[in-house]
C-alpha cells in the first residue's frame, strides 16, 4: 500500500484547500481518513470514513472540513474550507487495511494559514 498526498499550500485565513490522496497497491481499506500534526503537538485524527461509508469529524473541524473517497480513481479528498490559522498542520492520510487492521500512511502534506 503507497499512499501519496498533496494539494497543501499557504492560504489565507477564510480560504480554502483540497487535499488529495492517492493510492496504489492492491488493498481492501476497512477505514480512510486524514490526520494532522502541529509543530509540538501530538497527531490528531481530524476525518475519517469507515466501513459503513459513514464520515466522521473532530469538533475541531466539523461543519468546517469534508472528507471524501473516489473508489474509481482510489483516491481520497479532504475539502478544508473556513481555514483558521489553528489548522497549520502537516496533513497526513491514512488507510487501515486487513485483520487485525494495519494503518498506512501517506508521506504528509503542508498546511499552512496566515492570519
Amino acid at each position: 500500500v503507497q499512499l501519496q498526498a498533496s494539494g497543501g499550500g499557504l492560504v489565507q485565513a477564510g480560504g480554502s484547500l483540497r487535499l488529495s490522496c492517492a493510492a496504489s497497491g492492491s488493498f481492501s481499506a476497512n477505514a480512510v481518513g486524514w490526520s494532522r500534526q502541529a509543530p509540538g503537538k501530538q497527531r490528531e485524527v481530524v476525518a475519517g470514513i469507515g466501513s459503513g461509508g459513514s464520515a466522521n469529524y473532530a469538533d475541531s473541524v466539523k461543519g468546517r472540513f469534508t472528507i471524501s473517497r473516489d473508489n474509481s480513481k482510489n483516491t481520497m479528498y479532504l475539502q478544508m474550507n473556513s481555514l483558521k490559522p489553528e489548522d497549520t498542520a502537516v496533513y497526513y492520510c491514512f488507510v487501515d487495511v486487513g485483520w487485525p487492521s494495519e494503518r498506512f500512511w501517506g508521506q504528509g502534506t503542508q498546511v499552512t494559514v496566515s492570519s
